[in-house]
């Protein structure tokens, strides 16, 4: 006889959807590439995730949000949850590496959509020509600021906030095992080419509920937290995801 209590997979969309229900009101405070600073909620962040748009092939296309220390400047979730919704795997890059390394990452995991934010498009388009997978870039912006890009050559560009725009916020979830890839991180300072390391939704809950007990980071809905540790390095030590889940002001 099983036990059929919380009988649930350990899926990150339940991170989300836990924050918006319990902790809804809490905010979320970032100061975006643009200038100013942005206030959203729990609520709001789980409302955006659910909004858009599947990109790429059927399957699971990796969506590569390209972070820096900062918080994506909309909604902390935005880069790393929404693309939970279609299956795919999140891939955050190390935008300190070597050019060849960036290339040899992205090529090598099979990316397929590149988010980043305006303050590398330099960057993205020195190695747009050598990412042949990527069928399309995203810049977390809008379209008015999306205009500073042009001229730089980046193909297939669209602004995040078109890119979600007039998508139906009605989604569920994709039920998948809780032992389904869900993110990817690169090794850097490795002997030889950088190794990927693959999280699955049942590692990064489990990560999450054990990093914010009290004799880790003791997190817990009095907190307000501010993330330095960039997102490309364990997910900035579960940050993204212990902040909803105990309720704690990002």
């Amino acid at each position: 006889m099983l036990g059929l209590m919380q009988d649930w997979p350990l899926l990150v969309h339940k991170i989300i959807d836990h924050a918006a229900i319990n902790h809804g009101d809490r905010e979320v405070v970032s100061r975006s590439v643009e200038g100013p600073i942005h206030r959203t909620d729990y609520r709001q962040i789980a409302v955006r995730a659910q909004g858009g748009r599947g990109a790429g092939p059927a399957g699971h296309p990796r969506g590569r949000p390209r972070r820096d220390a900062g918080l994506e400047h909309l909604a902390a979730h935005r880069d790393v949850v929404r693309h939970r919704r279609i299956g795919a795997v999140y891939h955050t890059l190390n935008p300190r590496l070597f050019p060849d390394q960036l290339v040899y990452i992205a090529n090598h995991a099979e990316d397929k959509v590149l988010f980043f934010d305006i303050t590398f498009a330099d960057l993205v388009a020195q190695l747009a020509p050598r990412l042949p997978g990527v069928e399309m870039y995203v810049a977390l912006t809008d379209a008015a600021h999306l205009a500073e890009l042009a001229g730089k050559g980046i193909p297939n560009l669209v602004a995040y906030e078109e890119f979600i725009a007039g998508c139906s916020g009605d989604f569920a979830w994709k039920q998948i095992d809780e032992r389904a890839a869900c993110g990817l991180c690169y090794t850097s300072g490795t002997t030889g080419n950088p190794k990927g390391v693959l999280y699955s939704h049942r590692s990064n809950v489990l990560h999450a509920l054990m990093a914010a007990q009290a004799d880790a980071q003791g997190l817990s809905e009095r907190d307000t937290v501010l993330p330095v540790v960039p997102m490309f390095h364990a997910n900035a030590w579960a940050l993204a995801f212990c902040a909803p889940m105990v309720g704690a002001k990002l």
